[in-house]
């Protein structure tokens, strides 16, 4: 038998295998769905059923391509949606996989057609449950996305589901969600690998909340909803086309680069440092760690994209970006900034400074304004910078007009990365007295300006 969790780095997404004999199933698969044939394959199974626990929001979903290059039938919950393929599973619906069999588990709350999917071992006892956003390990499932006025009545199917259907199953079922820490699907996912229900059940703080008001209260909140959200929606009912093989931008001349410029939206992946130093004019920053957590906020989906990548292959950058819905690749740079540089053409940069060097400049009264782009838990955790501007680089695009443009702006967000982000997003609009703080609070030596804690 097969059992395989796969890992897609940067939107903390997990999808599962799980074959015996010569039969396999997949749950909530990527787009780039070469893993799961090539395990299916070794393991000498073939994969015959595609499950979905709910219609995605934060990457398109790999369901339709999977099928139609294995030959599987796909089933997705949420049955009131429109979806343009596959069927819909049904509460109690069953499923073999060789020796073990699949059970659909009606389990609403964050939306309201949320399947779970129970495997049951050969003697028929309970094993695994593949809880897909509905329960993670150290949170649940967000329950704003319908909109807030409707939050509370998600809230209290996703009790009654988590109460009345997932605990009960026993506490030595392992607990599978389709998010680890870092989704933007759950605020308060923890770092634990592997889970049980046993284990959530002692250790979820939303679990703590036993009576069904409480519960709904704790989980009736708004999270940031990504701008992309609505194009996952519209993508992920319709069926996306196949991510395999990844469509490779060609490698452009800087000539070329600089003509094809003109109607696309140049993005630099390169770390901050080289950005800042050097980069095409009108380029965004957005190094290749921070693609998957801020390039659905930033970047369009009506402009092809032009490539400027540190490695001459940019295969890392496009499953990223693939993976978040962007198909139109116009090429990438070839030689990097190096060949740009040496084509003899101009370069933009954005200016750094050390943060002992920012605190130099408030303790000398320097007529400057901070821009701190770090999450209101991050200011709250580790410290805020009094009087700063505080906009967390997510809502730079809502609320930009509130930055002023008659002096300095010094962007400091605890690193400089997401900082360069935010400086290449603002210079694109016009603003030239920019700088970006490299370094975080633990370098902070300002006497005059102390930080609040």
């Amino acid at each position: 038998m097969i059992f395989q969790r796969i890992e897609s780095e940067g939107l903390a997404h997990w999808s599962y295998i799980l074959g015996s004999g010569s039969t396999a199933a997949v749950v909530d698969p990527r787009r780039d769905f070469g893993v799961y044939v090539d395990i299916a394959r070794r393991a000498g199974m073939r994969i015959e059923h595609v499950l979905e626990t709910h219609r995605n929001e934060d990457y398109i979903i790999g369901s339709t391509a999977l099928a139609a290059a294995a030959g599987a039938r796909v089933w997705h919950a949420d049955a009131e949606l429109e979806y343009a393929y596959g069927n819909t599973a049904e509460d109690g619906q069953t499923w073999k996989v060789g020796d073990f069999e699949i059970e659909a588990i009606f389990t609403p709350g964050h939306t309201p057609g949320s399947m779970s999917y129970l495997v049951r071992d050969p003697d028929g006892n309970p094993w695994i449950c593949f809880t897909g956003d509905a329960l993670f390990a150290g949170d649940v499932g967000r329950t704003d996305l319908m909109g807030m006025d409707r939050a509370g009545d998600m809230a209290g199917m996703l009790y009654d589901s988590i109460f009345g259907r997932l605990l009960p199953l026993g506490d030595g079922v392992i607990a599978c969600p389709a998010h680890g820490s870092g989704s933007v699907c759950g605020s308060g996912i923890s770092e634990r690998l592997w889970t049980t229900m046993g284990l959530e059940r002692e250790h979820n703080p939303m679990l703590r909340y036993t009576e069904r008001d409480a519960f709904i209260n704790a989980a009736a909140v708004e999270l940031e909803r990504p701008p992309y959200f609505r194009e996952m929606e519209r993508l992920n009912l319709q069926g996306a086309p196949s991510a395999e093989p990844l469509p490779l931008p060609p490698a452009l001349s800087p000539a070329e680069f600089e003509e094809a410029a003109e109607g696309a939206f140049v993005l630099d992946t390169r770390m901050e440092l080289g950005f800042g130093s050097a980069h095409v004019p009108g380029a965004q920053s957005i190094w290749k760690g921070g693609l998957a957590s801020f390039a659905g906020w930033i970047l369009p989906y009506d402009r092809p994209i032009l490539l400027v990548t540190e490695e001459e292959d940019p295969s890392d950058a496009v499953r990223i970006l693939v993976r978040l819905g962007y198909d139109r690749f116009a090429g990438t740079l070839a030689g990097g900034m190096l060949s740009w540089h040496t084509s003899g053409r101009d370069s933009a940069s954005i200016d750094t400074i050390t943060v002992q060097q920012l605190c130099g400049k408030l303790d000398a009264g320097e007529d400057l304004q901070v821009l701190d782009v770090r999450s209101d838990g991050e200011r709250e955790s580790a410290g805020s910078i009094p009087d700063a501007l505080n906009i967390h680089l997510t809502m730079l695009p809502e609320r930009a007009d509130e930055i002023p443009g008659d002096r300095l702006v010094l962007i400091f967000c605890g690193s400089g990365m997401r900082s360069m982000a935010a400086a290449s997003w603002l210079a694109r609009r016009g603003h030239d007295n920019l700088g970006v703080v490299l370094g975080g609070l633990s370098g902070w030596t300002s006497g005059s300006c102390r930080l609040e804690l």
